[in-house]
């Protein structure tokens, strides 16, 4: 059992919230109770300890003491089984395979969607000198809408995708919307998931991180 407990910062995420995986994490630590450590390397020059932890260089990777892992659907299994309450994956099966649906929808659906765009259009540029790839960003515009399509079709009244609360569904659905907001991307199409999206999104586990990201972007 790590000796890390909720008010004592000695687990470490690394990597910028600038990426949806990392936001991800971080936000879930955050309605957890949990004090994470974020450490984001200069660009260029990855920290030692981020490499040992995530030896792809993928991020977020995750130190807790000698325990390291990286991926964050890996870090929230880990951070979950450690402080089960509050339960932010659900108990019963169905509503927990749903869970782990949506965060599948989220990290490999819609972030293969708006991230090319996001790459290309803020990261290149901004942080790399490159410019970004006009056929790769045309393709992503074309890809999101049947994304958001989906979403505006299953978003409940409710406010919350499961259970009438926040779970790790609602985490990983927002988290891309971030990326989105960055790119000043037009939502208006899709009220529904909009205003859920910036539901989520206004919760003080959030909204800290995107007051961070904006100092980071210049906005």
């Amino acid at each position: 059992m790590s000796k890390a407990h909720k008010g004592d910062p000695t687990m470490i995420v690394h990597g910028s919230s600038l990426s949806p995986f990392v936001r991800k994490t971080l936000v879930f630590g955050a309605e957890k109770g949990l004090a994470l450590q974020n450490k984001v390397s200069p660009p260029g020059a990855p920290d030692p300890a981020f490499l040992a932890c995530s030896p792809f260089r993928k991020m977020p990777a995750f130190e807790d003491g000698d325990f390291q892992i990286s991926d964050s659907t890996a870090i929230i299994t880990y951070l979950e089984a450690l402080h089960p309450e509050p339960n932010l994956i659900p108990l019963d099966p169905r509503n927990r395979a749903r869970a782990i649906w949506f965060e599948e929808y989220a990290d490999t659906i819609v972030v293969a969607a708006a991230g090319p765009l996001f790459f290309n259009r803020i990261v290149a540029p901004r942080f790399m000198g490159m410019d970004g790839d006009a056929a790769i960003m045309a393709k992503a515009e074309a890809a999101i809408p049947p994304v958001l399509d989906y979403l505006e079709r299953v978003v409940p009244e409710t406010g919350f995708l499961l259970e009438d609360r926040l779970t790790l569904a609602d985490i990983a659905v927002a988290s891309p919307f971030v990326n989105l907001g960055h790119l000043n991307y037009d939502l208006s199409p899709w009220p529904r998931a909009k205003a859920y999206a910036d539901a989520i999104l206004a919760r003080p586990s959030f909204a800290a991180l995107v007051k961070v990201e904006k100092r980071v972007l210049g906005g």
